[in-house]
């Protein structure tokens, strides 16, 4: 490989499998890959980037998201890899084949045999398999495409709303167990995504817990008279990759401050990464999270009883 030659952007389309538009995507985003320019002003790719963007490629097929592999350390990177020499380790298995289809369905705006795709999903893996395997990697899928110009906005808003009503409606399905935790969602001022709220509403309902949703964009104050009102033990928050970083870290000091000491504040979504844990505020940044923070607190909860 050193001795390969490097090349321009429209050889690493071809090489890789990935379109021009993600590539300048990722440069900007991730800050990878790195490309030189030639005398033309051109982008050129050291051979050691393509590699790696093939490599990248691979495991995007296998169902793994950009974000984590961007993240991933070299050795994690590594090990990604050969674990993906293994067929059977990285069977992207019926959620990957549902990952798939939706995206050709949305491109297609097929709106009945995408709902119908969904729905059946759902039923096939069950609401929590669902949630975790399909919707959370599917959202990511649908968002790296539009970003990639392969999906239009409208696009990616008519796949929200499948998912945002399918979800509401399995929500509305379950029995009403009304175990603890009795849990409080909403997002805060200038936070408009609902859709990981619907998501984590969808898993902790899913086992019992009493859920209380107020939608989006709830001023803060009336997040405060709300649990008060509904005796709430936890008040969960989400924030997506497009909230401002930088009120971050004082939106989640202020929401701690108006809660008592036994009401914990759970901060999920892609900005819980950009918050500081401490007392009193659990951040969940994944759906995985949020049932282990469900189990400790009543884990907790059964010590002190």
């Amino acid at each position: 490989m050193e001795n390969s030659p490097a090349m321009n952007i429209s050889a690493v389309e071809r090489d890789t499998g990935l379109g021009k538009d993600t590539l300048r995507v990722w440069e900007r985003r991730y800050g990878f890959p790195r490309p030189t320019r030639d005398a033309h002003g051109e982008r050129v790719y050291p051979a050691e980037q393509v590699e790696r963007l093939r490599l990248m490629k691979r495991l995007i097929d296998q169902g793994y998201r950009p974000g984590r592999l961007f993240a991933a350390s070299d050795e994690d990177f590594a090990e990604l890899c050969m674990a993906c020499a293994s067929p059977r380790r990285c069977d992207g298995g019926q959620g990957e084949g549902v990952i798939r289809q939706t995206i050709d369905l949305v491109k297609a705006n097929e709106v009945l045999p995408l709902r119908q795709l969904l729905n059946q999903a759902m039923m096939r893996l069950g609401l929590q398999r669902f949630v975790i395997d399909v919707v959370a990697p599917l959202n990511d899928a649908v968002g790296d495409a539009w970003m990639s110009g392969e999906i239009e906005v409208f696009e990616e808003h008519l796949y929200t709303e499948q998912i945002k009503s399918l979800l509401r409606l399995a929500i509305g399905n379950l029995p009403t167990g009304g175990r603890a935790p009795r849990v409080l969602l909403t997002t805060p001022p200038d936070e408009q995504h609902v859709l990981g709220l619907l998501m984590v509403e969808a898993l902790l309902a899913l086992d019992g817990a009493t859920c209380i949703s107020l939608g989006t964009q709830t001023p803060l104050a009336d997040i405060q008279m709300a649990y008060r009102a509904h005796r709430a033990d936890v008040v969960a928050i989400s924030l997506s990759a497009a909230f401002p970083a930088r009120q971050v870290g004082a939106l989640v000091g202020q929401m701690r401050q108006m809660l008592p000491p036994e009401v914990e504040l759970w901060v999920g979504g892609a900005g819980a990464q950009r918050a500081a844990a401490e007392d009193g505020v659990v951040l969940l940044p994944t759906l995985q999270a949020a049932l282990d923070a469900l189990q400790a607190w009543r884990g907790q909860r059964a010590k002190i009883g």
